[in-house]
């Protein structure tokens, strides 16, 4: 309330004194332009946690850029395994090569910028699209800014190149069109359901989270027609339709129906990989962490004290709060829909009423885009910058030894950097991103091959390493350098090449040490 009193009296004293209708149309100008300031800056902070992370640094871009390169190269779809050198030939399915192809053009465009500018570019169309649920559910609009900007915030860490992002924007779409269904029976906007599903299947495989919301509103319907405690404005007939269509439009993807057994492998893979942070359930060990604990805790106690309980809010929430609780990556669905519950069960003000028309729109993007741009000035986002931090986290340097010296595989790497050598050098490599490609035992054994624990000198795929390219600070490395049969060609801050010793006279006595003995018999 402060802010609108502050905007009231501001454009009052800037006027002279006349009639109360003229008054109050100055007041009304101001607020509105005092509203559309806010959200450009609401907006805005959406670009700034998205710089924060430096999306040109997450190692799962490149394996992704990779792929859009293949297709783009091969103008089709891969469907065996093209990157890893012991696992051609098995069965590979490029589930969200749509945004794999998206991402390529914009590095192959605008270079390092470009992948920054779409990861900010698709955080301002997730902050705008989340303003827009709220707002549509509640018109105060300090509460829809507050609300809006606490989810930005708890969001902030998912900021970066991954194909949840469009993810985020697709499930934020469908909520906004089943609550409003829901609160005022318009079905209109529904038939867009399986246009956004026949998209969204073929960026990412968390289309299946949204199909499983619809569901969640068909079973309110249908429950709706057999009991008369449960109320619905979803029609049955309709709901049905609208859910068959959407699943038929799943199906439009290269891999057709075989898209749910990605899914489910996906899901079972990721119960067995909890050593990586993203898949793991939340710490709460930061502030943000906790944010999302409030958005569960907020969204159960607006629906606890409403004077109806609603079947279709009360399971949507439940499912949230297992998908997000259950995974950090996953936490966006929490988010989207705690702040799609608390605008529509929390009370409006209509004297705090959101003013701005869609004839406001373009000058919301201006004003959007010059502040971004503000920050990425402000923030130093640059080309060079770009590629110095990128320096810092993945074997840049180590990558260009390779490339000179001619060094070819097979190359045994690290989970993390395999994405970055596959675009980089463009070659097969050991292992990458890609859990269904390998399975759970194949990713576990690496990690213990890298830790240095009892049995690294049996891994197949080390002992049959042409290149080994190591992060300096593993175990492994220090194993390595004990070997005779191996040397370390280069080395920088953050990466060490290793490549056979084959010079006469140097290799030393390779029958003493038992993983050079090995390595002799593959």
């Amino acid at each position: 309330m402060v802010l609108r009193r502050i905007l009231i009296v501001g454009a009052s004293r800037s006027l002279p004194k006349t009639n109360t209708a003229e008054v109050q149309v100055a007041r009304t100008t101001g607020l509105k332009w005092g509203q559309g300031f806010v959200l450009v800056v609401l907006f805005t902070s959406a670009v700034c946690f998205a710089l924060r992370l430096v999306g040109v640094i997450d190692t799962d871009l490149w394996w992704h850029m990779a792929v859009g390169r293949w297709i783009a190269l091969h103008g089709a779809i891969p469907y065996t395994e093209p990157f890893s050198g012991s696992e051609t030939g098995k069965p590979f399915e490029a589930y969200s090569w749509l945004f794999e192809l998206i991402v390529f053009w914009f590095f192959q465009k605008f270079g390092l910028m470009g992948i920054v500018v779409f990861s900010s570019g698709m955080a301002v169309a997730i902050a705008a699209t989340v303003h827009n649920l709220v707002r549509r559910l509640n018109s105060t609009f300090l509460l829809g800014v507050g609300i809006t900007f606490l989810s930005i915030f708890t969001m902030g860490r998912l900021y970066t190149p991954r194909p949840w992002l469009p993810s985020i924007l697709f499930f934020a779409l469908e909520l906004n069109i089943l609550m409003r269904a829901r609160k005022n029976g318009e079905s209109r906007e529904l038939y867009w359901l399986p246009i956004i599903f026949a998209i969204w299947v073929n960026i990412h495989i968390q289309f299946v989270d949204g199909l499983a919301v619809l569901g969640i509103a068909l079973a309110e319907a249908l429950c709706a027609t057999r009991f008369t405690a449960i109320q619905s404005n979803f029609r049955a007939r309709r709901m049905t339709l609208i859910f068959a269509g959407c699943v038929a439009a799943t199906f439009v993807n290269p891999y057709g129906p075989r898209i749910y057994k990605v899914a489910y492998d996906l899901v079972a893979q990721g119960a067995g990989l909890t050593q990586l942070p993203e898949l793991t359930a939340i710490p709460f060990r930061s502030i943000d962490d906790w944010c999302v604990l409030f958005f569960a805790l907020a969204a159960t106690a607006v629906l606890a004290r409403a004077r109806t309980r609603s079947f279709f809010e009360l399971v949507l929430l439940a499912f949230s709060i297992i998908i997000s609780f259950r995974s950090q990556r996953d936490i966006w669905v929490l988010v989207v829909v705690g702040a799609a519950l608390l605008a529509s069960n929390l009370a409006e003000h209509p004297e705090d009423r959101f003013l701005l028309k869609a004839s406001s729109i373009p000058l919301l993007a201006l004003g959007t885009v010059a502040f971004a741009a503000l920050a990425f000035l402000g923030m130093g986002i640059n080309t060079a910058e770009l590629r110095a931090k990128l320096g810092q986290s993945l074997p840049v340097q180590a990558v260009d030894a390779i490339k000179d010296h001619g060094w070819t595989g097979p190359i045994y790497n690290d989970y993390g950097w395999g994405g970055y050598l596959i675009w980089s050098l463009q070659q097969p490599v050991s292992i990458y991103g890609r859990n269904t490609v390998y399975g759970v035992q194949k990713v576990l054994r690496s990690e213990a091959t890298w830790n240095g624990y009892p049995g690294w000198d049996s891994d197949p795929d080390l002992l049959r390493a042409n290149l080994i390219v190591a992060k300096r600070e593993t175990q492994l490395v220090q194993l390595l350098r004990l070997q005779p049969c191996l040397q370390a060609a280069y080395e920088d801050q953050i990466a060490v090449v290793f490549i056979p010793r084959n010079a006469p006279g140097q290799a030393g006595d390779s029958t003493r040490s038992a993983f050079c003995a090995a390595r002799m018999h593959q």
